[in-house]
């Protein structure tokens, strides 16, 4: 039932809806995705004197610690085991006009966040629906789609990514290293969004760098074939059933569907996630917060993901013949290919990522918990406790759960978390563009 959910869900009208939003806000606010370096300058520029709980690196730390994940690496060598090479090709145009939806929504987030009694910033699609709009129930819907969300992308799929590749790389019992990994998450998320932060922004630089250098040295490996494997992802995305080179041909369908639903998963760009930690940003303008924002779907989608796709679609026709049956043994050939360190590297690559991810995911979860929750703080308070001990138990479990049922729920709760928020961007078209022109980004 949820896999015939899920693709009933990712059919023909989520592609349109969300790759419509994309090119629309593109449009509308005239690309701001040429702002993109200035956008880099800020994120490591503190913006002194301004209310929020966490620095903006901070919030653009965590957003990217939720996002750069296993989506960017299992998740692109999925597309392609299941989409051909022309899913590469689509998740990275869903990530370059992702760019412009992520701005808009960590935009609204700022504009419409509110301060709580007990001084925190909080923020989000909800309050934006809310707020913005009015639409109370349409606020609540995302909340409650957003906690569904937070234990399948933001969970089960993180811990099932460490405990397989563990397992099959160490030989210890999935059991146990899921124990290990909630274990882990329970020692941080008890310490709050500012915990979470700290441990995110000493991290994901980190982790990120070193990814992104294993990459370097797998194409530079692959050097005969990266211009045939862009070559082959470019025709693979607009050519049904195009094959070769040791793929087997499937139809421009399976590529779209695919690849968009594997860039929304890698980058979140119109979900409505990385807008609930922009909100918590110390910022004094929403246009600044935003274009910080906005460079986590350049580095995690038009960068990590890209290099991810040229070095598995390389790595095959390097090595013609290969299973490419599923995304884990795609990216562990490709990483093999680095002498003595390939494999610690892609191991230890994947635990960090996806343990990051669990973290901010968390986070989320408890926003929007909030939101839901109680007036009465104290009730409010149990409430988030009860959520941090679900969200513990859920790590656990999914780390022992079949891999194909855990995509297709993180797909489904996905989608309907998008919607929400597709509305709401769409609804509020002309407060991005007076912002937008007010800020001086039109």
């Amino acid at each position: 039932m949820i896999q015939a959910l899920s693709d009933f869900l990712w059919g023909w009208p989520m592609v349109i809806l969300l790759l419509g939003t994309h090119i629309w806000l593109t449009i509308r606010l005239k690309f701001p995705q040429r702002h993109i370096f200035r956008a880099i300058r800020l994120s490591v520029t503190r913006d002194k004197d301004s209310e929020g709980d966490v620095s903006q690196f901070g919030a653009l730390a965590t957003a990217l610690a939720a996002t750069i994940g296993t989506g960017n690496i299992v998740g692109v060598a999925t597309a392609i085991a299941l989409g051909g090479p022309g899913a590469v090709f689509w998740c990275w145009i869903t990530g370059v006009f992702g760019i412009a939806t992520k701005y808009a929504e960590s935009l609204l987030a700022v504009q419409y966040r509110v301060k709580t009694h007990d001084g925190h910033m909080v923020g989000g699609p909800m309050y934006t629906l809310h707020r913005g709009l009015g639409l109370k129930w349409l606020a609540v819907l995302f909340a409650l789609f957003a906690v569904f969300a937070s234990f399948g992308i933001g969970n089960m799929v993180q811990c099932n990514a460490i405990t397989l590749l563990c397992s099959q790389t160490f030989g210890v019992p999935a059991n146990w290293i899921s124990f290990c990994v909630a274990f882990a998450v329970a020692l941080v998320v008890v310490f709050g969004v500012k915990g979470i932060a700290r441990v995110c922004t000493a991290l994901v630089p980190f982790m990120a760098v070193l990814y992104a250098l294993g990459c370097l040295y797998i194409l530079f490996h692959n050097g005969h074939y990266v211009w045939d494997a862009l070559v082959m992802i470019i025709k693979s995305a607009f050519t049904p059933k195009a094959a070769g080179g040791g793929f087997v041909g499937v139809s421009m369908i399976l590529s779209v569907r695919y690849g968009v639903a594997r860039g929304l998963f890698s980058n979140e760009s119109g979900m409505g996630s990385a807008p609930i930690v922009a909100a918590a940003a110390k910022t004094k303008t929403p246009v600044r917060q935003a274009l910080v924002s906005s460079t986590g779907t350049f580095w995690d989608t038009v960068v990590v993901c890209l290099l991810t796709g040229l070095v598995i679609v390389s790595s095959v026709l390097a090595h013609d013949g290969i299973s490419f049956s599923d995304g884990g043994s795609l990216t562990r050939h490709a990483f093999a290919t680095i002498p003595y360190i390939g494999s610690p590297l892609l191991t230890f690559g994947i635990i960090t990522f996806a343990f990051s991810t669990i973290l901010g995911w968390c986070y989320y979860g408890e926003r929007c918990i909030e939101y839901l929750g109680a007036r009465n703080r104290t009730l409010r308070h149990s409430v988030v406790w009860i959520y941090r001990m679900l969200f513990i138990i859920v790590v656990f479990i999914g780390g022992v759960q079949q891999l194909e049922f855990v995509w297709n729920f993180s797909d489904l709760a996905n989608g309907f978390m998008a919607i929400p928020n597709l509305i709401s961007l769409l609804l509020l078209t002309g407060v991005l563009v007076r912002e937008s022109k007010r800020g001086g980004v039109l």
